[in-house]
């Protein structure tokens, strides 16, 4: 595989989870601030993304060096750039802080609110990052 396929497998991979995590697992964490039992789901949560995260943006990591290495920058690789950096920077920045509150001060409205706008900020980096990724294959 060429790194500029390698970068769009890992764009992919990362836009797709991106959608799963907006789609279906942050509306879920969403309802169950109103039941009881949150600590116990969040810690739940929290244990099992954890590793599902370090994958995707250690691939995503991974064939960014070796695009890096390889290749000279495009107007679509920076597009992708901007995007890969985009969403790992609201996660970084943004909602791995919320989420270590959560798990700390509960579920208020404010701290789940924020964390919805983190994660809508990631999704549309990583479809940017995927966009210009894919701009960035030879057809």
């Amino acid at each position: 595989m060429d790194p500029l396929s390698a970068l769009l497998a890992g764009a992919a991979l990362h836009a797709g989870f991106q959608a799963v995590v907006t789609a279906v697992v942050y509306p879920a964490l969403a309802a169950a601030a109103a039941a009881p039992g949150w600590a116990r789901v969040h810690a739940a949560h929290s244990r099992r993304i954890a590793p599902v995260v370090a994958v995707v943006y250690a691939s995503v990591l991974a064939t960014w060096a070796w695009v890096l290495l390889v290749r000279p920058l495009t107007g679509w690789l920076v597009l992708a750039a901007a995007g890969s950096a985009l969403a790992g920077l609201s996660t970084a920045l943004v909602a791995a802080p919320v989420h270590a509150r959560l798990g700390r001060e509960g579920p208020r409205p404010a701290l789940l609110r924020r964390l919805r706008r983190a994660d809508g900020v990631r999704l549309a980096g990583a479809l940017l990052g995927l966009a210009g990724a894919a701009g960035a294959v030879p057809a």
